[in-house]
This record gives structure tokens, sequence and C-alpha cells, in this order.
């Protein structure tokens, strides 16, 4: 398989763990906004602390204006796409915020074909039809009577898909001057800046001293964040955005699997249809046409 794309679906897979940590920082009275906080702040703590002993260098911008880049992965993509995600699990229901979350490989199809002529094969279309259907199998949205979902909700998931988008198409730009680790530290220390001022520090704080709260904060900084977009990111750059958002949907996948064994989540016989549409869609992802060989070339042999 494609070393790229093995990098790509890591980084989804890692992005699967969120949940685990995420519920404990719940548990423990974090609002979900608050927990984008903790998340942005440890990976930017960690990739400033990791790369100032291994590569300073990575640290500096090339020029001052190359920080709209990681206002867009950061600001645009990061936080926009988290507040619109949760909005809709407060709207309406973590299954349908998730498949309105996953709507994201067909928005960076759509803007990678706009931005970057890639073009819209027979193969990649099937492909994200099959994570499409899938994602929605997976988290239960399908079936379910959709006149029961408000149509505010349904905007602000839809937006939390686009703001996903973002970070792939943002990461595509910033990859022309910058490698997957300056392009990961900026995105995070651009969102930390950003949401720290709103954290409740009097109310909150105290609890970053309970040595388990620090653990699933450190955590959720390191595996489904640092780590997962470093890897993302350096997949990207040698796979068209568009493949690799729809190679992401791994990520459902992940999910459900670590809420059948570690919460011990129901698992139906719709999910497991909807989890072999998606791993279907990502091995055909892996098919490419022979070239055919040049009539000249034939001629010539």
């Amino acid at each position: 398989m494609n070393r790229s794309f093995l990098l790509i679906m890591l980084g989804a897979a890692l992005w699967g763990t969120i949940g685990w940590f995420v519920k404990n920082l719940y548990y423990y009275g974090f609002t979900p906004m608050e927990v984008v906080t903790l998340r942005v702040t440890f990976t930017s703590i960690i990739m400033i602390t990791y790369l100032l002993f291994t590569s300073p260098k990575t640290l500096k911008l090339i020029r001052f204006i190359d920080v709209r880049y990681f206002i867009g992965t950061g600001i645009l993509s990061i936080i926009f796409f988290n507040f619109c995600m949760f909005t809709t699990i407060e709207l309406s229901t973590i299954p349908i915020a998730t498949a309105l979350l996953y709507t994201a490989p067909a928005f960076v199809s759509i803007l990678s074909y706009f931005l970057f002529k890639e073009s819209f094969t027979k193969i990649k279309v099937i492909a994200l039809g099959g994570t499409l259907i899938g994602s929605c199998l997976v988290v239960g949205i399908i079936p379910l009577d959709l006149n029961n979902i408000p149509t505010v909700s349904i905007i602000f998931g839809l937006g939390s898909g686009l703001g996903y988008a973002l970070y792939s198409i943002f990461s595509k730009y910033a990859l022309r001057k910058y490698n997957s680790m300056s392009i990961t530290a900026f995105t995070f220390i651009v969102a930390t800046v950003t949401l720290l001022p709103f954290f409740p520090y009097s109310e909150k704080l105290s609890l970053l001293f309970n040595i388990e709260v620090l653990f699933y904060a450190v955590g959720l900084g390191l595996f489904p964040t640092a780590i997962a977009y470093i890897v993302y990111t350096y997949g990207l750059k040698h796979t068209e955005a568009s493949k690799a958002s729809i190679l992401s949907t791994i990520e459902p996948v992940v999910a459900t699997i670590i809420g059948i064994f570690v919460f011990h989540e129901a698992f139906t016989i719709i999910q497991m249809i909807g989890m072999a549409l998606i791993i279907s869609a990502v091995i055909l992802m892996q098919y490419k046409k022979k070239e055919s060989i040049p009539r000249k070339m034939a001629v010539n042999d």
C-alpha cells in the first residue's frame, strides 16, 4: 500500500481515539469548548517543547504573511469545525453530528477541483459515495426520520464538515513552503492564542492539578492531535487532498471499534455494513489504472 495512504489512515485512526479522552474530561466537568482549548493548548506545548530541542528552525515563519495559512488551519478549520460540531451535538445528537461532519470529503473534492485542478474520476466518485453512506450507517443516522432533525442543526453540521475540510485545503497551500511538523505546530499555536483568553481559569485551572485530568489532557494533545495531525499532514504532501479526505473516513470505524470494546456500546449489522463500505472505499482508492503505452513509443519499439 502507498506509504502516504498509510500515514493518512494512521492519522485518521488516531483521531478515532479522541472519544476516550474527551469522555473522561467531560466526567470532570469540562465543557466541549473547554476541552477544545485543552486540546489545542497541550498540543502547542508538546510541539513547541519537542521542536525547540530537535529542530528550532521549524518554529520560524519564512514570511510573516504566511500566518494566513495557519489562521486557515487553526481558526477557520480546527476552532470553527469544533464549534459547529459541538453545536450540532447540542441541537440534535452525536450520530447526526458525526455523519454531517463526514460530508468533509465532498467539500474537499469540490474545493480541490477548483483550487488544485484535481479530477473527478469515476473511482473517486464511487469511493466518496461509499464513505458518505458508510459513515451514516456506522454512526446510526440511517435509518432515522430525517424530518425530525432541526434545520439549524443541519446547517451547523454542514458547517463542521466544511471546517473539517478546510484543514486539507489550507495545508496543501502551506506544504509548498513548510513541512508537516511546522504546519501542525503553527496551526495549534494560532488556535491556542485564539482560545486561551476565553478559558475560565478561576473555575477550572485547579482541576489540571489532578493527575488523572492532566493525563487525559496531555494524552488528548499528544495522540489524537499532535501525532495524528503530523502524520496526516505528511501523508497529504504526496496525496491529492480529495483522496486524503476519503481515506480519513477510517476514523469513525476506529471510533466505533473503541466504543464497542472500551465503552461496551451496541454493535449492529447496519454498522457492520457501514464499516465494510468505508473500508471498501479505502481499498478502492489504492486502485490505479495501468497507463497505456504512448502510440509513438510503441511504433519505435
